[in-house]
């Protein structure tokens, strides 16, 4: 990230060291053009003094060391920050101190809230940049390839920090929950919900039940109240096998009709609660017998 500082001084060479000094920086590592020269007027009236501007790049290790430092200044910790390892596309940073719980927060959401305000903090300029070169260079891009190789060179640098390995303490007990609740959901099967929490933690409970056979994840909610509920995988045999009369390969029994003695009609032959089976005294005719022939249905 460019920083630049003006700065006012008897002699050009003074005004570069204070403008360094102001910007943290190296002398040999920052760059500086002169605004007005100074001047020595005579006899001391109509002199001035030198007016530079100097700028250089901060390394983005430096901008978030910085950031995170006046952060714990502020809320009155005694701790800092120390750079693990830096690359072009992440930077890993542990604070050091004591009694560091207050930092860290509630499931570490203070801490996941001190790491994206840094990421802000370094990818704040650099995105400024980005969106101003893509709209002094947008009338000179026309092909999809040029502009996506430009894209491909401005990438925002990824800050991950660390208290105490909470981090990996958090992930471990994630894991546990996780295949105990693998374990609850195919036992009793059950979808079990968990409480909310971020992308993170998230797509550790996701990563972890994929590999567990027999059961999977999906989330619901959103924004804050985004949740993951677990549940057990059903075959198609299994959602067949829980309606009544599928799944055994056996047909449910009926009850079996004879014809009666008497009538010719069918009747029920189950007895077995003690009930006298009906016999139709008259077959569906016989009414018709007392007003002749010509009242019968037709067949």
């Amino acid at each position: 990230m460019k920083k630049e500082v003006i700065v006012t001084a008897k002699t050009i060479e003074q005004a570069v060291e204070m403008g360094a000094a102001e910007l943290k920086m190296k002398k040999e590592n920052v760059t500086y053009s002169v605004i007005e020269l100074p001047k020595k007027g005579f006899l001391g009236l109509g002199s001035s003094d030198a007016k530079v501007k100097v700028s250089g790049e901060m390394p983005p290790k430096d901008i978030a060391a910085g950031f995170i430092e006046k952060i714990i200044a502020h809320m009155g910790i005694n701790a800092a920050p120390k750079i693990i390892s830096e690359t072009e596309s992440e930077i890993k940073i542990d604070i050091i101190g004591e009694n560091l719980g207050t930092l860290i927060g509630y499931h570490g959401e203070i801490l996941d809230s001190l790491q994206y305000l840094t990421y802000l903090a370094v990818n704040k300029e650099d995105e400024e940049d980005e969106n101003l070169t893509d709209k002094s260079e947008a009338s000179e891009v026309s092909d999809k390839s040029e502009k996506s190789e430009r894209d491909e060179r401005i990438k925002a640098v990824k800050i991950s920090i660390d208290i105490e390995n909470y981090r990996k303490k958090r992930e471990e007990t994630l894991q546990a929950l996780a295949k105990k609740m693998a374990d609850r959901v195919l036992k009793y099967g059950r979808s079990v919900t968990l409480e909310p929490m971020n992308p993170y933690e998230r797509r550790i409970i996701h990563a972890t039940i994929q590999d567990i056979d027999g059961v999977s994840t999906h989330s619901i909610g959103q924004d804050n109240d985004r949740k993951i509920v677990v549940t057990k995988d059903i075959s198609s045999s299994d959602r067949f096998a829980s309606r009544p009369g599928f799944g055994s390969g056996v047909r449910r029994p009926r009850t079996p009709y004879s014809p009666s003695t008497s009538s010719g009609t069918f009747s029920r032959n189950n007895n077995s609660a003690g009930r006298t089976p009906y016999v139709s005294k008259y077959s569906k005719y016989d009414k018709y017998e007392k007003y002749g022939e010509k009242d019968k249905p037709k067949e």
